[in-house]
């Protein structure tokens, strides 16, 4: 219990810094805390075309370097909870993985559009289906230290087999992107993207403090989960932990 009350208190005070982001949080309140550790983020030099066919026509594909990126992020979420309230014991924790890409809106605001999101919480696969639109599913999944190394093995529930597999470490000091950097446009995102009824598209404000990155090494064995091939080795980053509030859906308006 002291743990959640403690990530609670993180949540509530990232808050207290906001002058990295590009643009100001919103007024209203937001809805959801929750905090992410052992996160790595893998990215893929992918085609433009190929990111094209599964991102709405209203969004833009953002390119770096003249590519697209393809992320693939798994990690532990701990300390879920709604705003007002504390995280219960042995709901607010499990492992997720999400497949992600990088995109903005005619109004210029970058975000994240997510391919899939998968997660070993049934609840938490409902509850985000329902209230943020977002392609989750439920997954077996696990990630385990061993010598140093983070090993993960992720295999969807309706699927046969895994669909992600690999480990990593981190290497070298924390640092935190500079703006206008490639770690900035990777990691420094501040809204998603998705889409309900009748393809409207929605959007939903993020608030953190900047990234505590390293580099990392990883070792990636399978990539079925992307929505097609993946080539060459990613580059990799680690960060052991984020506390994040997010705010409501909204309708972006044409």
């Amino acid at each position: 219990m002291l743990g959640g009350v403690r990530a609670a208190g993180r949540q509530a005070r990232s808050l207290e810094s906001v002058g990295h982001r590009p643009w100001p949080p919103p007024e209203g309140r937001w809805l959801l805390g929750q905090t992410w550790e052992d996160l790595l983020f893998a990215h893929w030099r992918v085609p433009q075309e190929q990111v094209r066919h599964y991102v709405p026509s209203e969004l833009e594909v953002e390119l770096h370097d003249g590519s697209a990126w393809l992320g693939i992020t798994p990690f532990r979420l701990t300390g879920l909870r709604p705003r007002g309230g504390l995280p219960v014991p042995q709901l607010s924790s499990f492992f997720e993985l999400n497949v992600r890409t990088y995109v903005r809106t005619r109004d210029a605001k970058p975000g994240i559009w997510f391919f899939s999101l998968d997660a070993t919480s049934r609840l938490a696969v409902r509850g985000a289906r329902r209230s943020y639109r977002l392609p989750y599913f439920d997954a077996r999944m696990t990630i385990e230290r061993d010598d140093g190394w983070l090993e993960v093995e992720c295999a969807r529930t309706s699927e046969r087999g895994r669909v992600f597999s690999g480990r990593y470490r981190p290497e070298g000091p924390v640092f935190h992107a500079e703006s206008g950097s490639f770690e900035w446009f990777l990691a420094e995102r501040y809204c998603l993207y998705t889409t309900g009824r009748r393809e409207t598209l929605y959007r939903a404000e993020i608030h953190h403090e900047p990234w505590p990155l390293q580099r990392a090494e990883a070792e990636v064995e399978l990539t079925s989960i992307a929505p097609f091939e993946l080539q060459g080795q990613p580059l990799c980053h680690y960060a052991a932990r984020q506390d994040v509030v997010m705010w409501p859906l909204e309708r972006v308006e044409a």
